[in-house]
């Protein structure tokens, strides 16, 4: 099964979170309550976030996080990558050199535009959609409507959040 981490899905929860008052400062322990995750999880996933250019972060008793710039400006792919790292389907559809069947493998190609295209997708999708209540709609992708509770594959191999 193809899926994001727990700390991935809780960056986004965190960064949705943060783009409904995106003018407030928000401390850890702030986040941790407001969504009911350890306040060590939510630091962690702060920091990296910060590292990752995606929050900003202000020190001092009047200090906390917030995000680095317009929700809209804020794309899937820059959270996942955040945490997860790059986006890829395979090792080679990173790097070809990293493989050492890349001489027989008559795949890898195929792969690399399998990644292209999950990529495209992941970077068409902006935090302000992902954190709207309304379902998003992608023109190129036809998905069935889910419940909070169907955990069946979407069209991009993912599972439905929380499930």
């Amino acid at each position: 099964m193809l899926k994001l981490s727990k700390l991935t899905d809780y960056a986004v929860v965190l960064a949705a979170q943060m783009a409904q008052a995106p003018e407030q400062l928000y401390t850890a322990a702030q986040l941790a309550e407001l969504l009911g995750l350890p306040k060590p999880t939510v630091s962690k996933l702060l920091k990296m976030l910060v590292k990752a250019h995606l929050l900003s972060s202000q020190r001092g008793t009047q200090g906390g996080y917030q995000l680095a710039r317009p929700a809209h400006q804020i794309m899937a792919s820059d959270l996942i990558a955040a945490i997860e790292g790059p986006v890829a389907m395979t090792d080679c559809s990173q790097d070809a050199h990293q493989c050492s069947l890349a001489a027989q493998c008559g795949v890898a190609d195929n792969w690399q535009r399998v990644t292209q295209a999950m990529h495209q997708l992941l970077a068409s999708v902006s935090l302000a959609q992902l954190a709207h209540t309304q379902p998003i709609r992608l023109p190129w992708v036809q998905i069935q409507a889910l419940s909070v509770q169907d955990t069946a594959p979407l069209a991009t191999g993912m599972t439905q959040r929380h499930g």
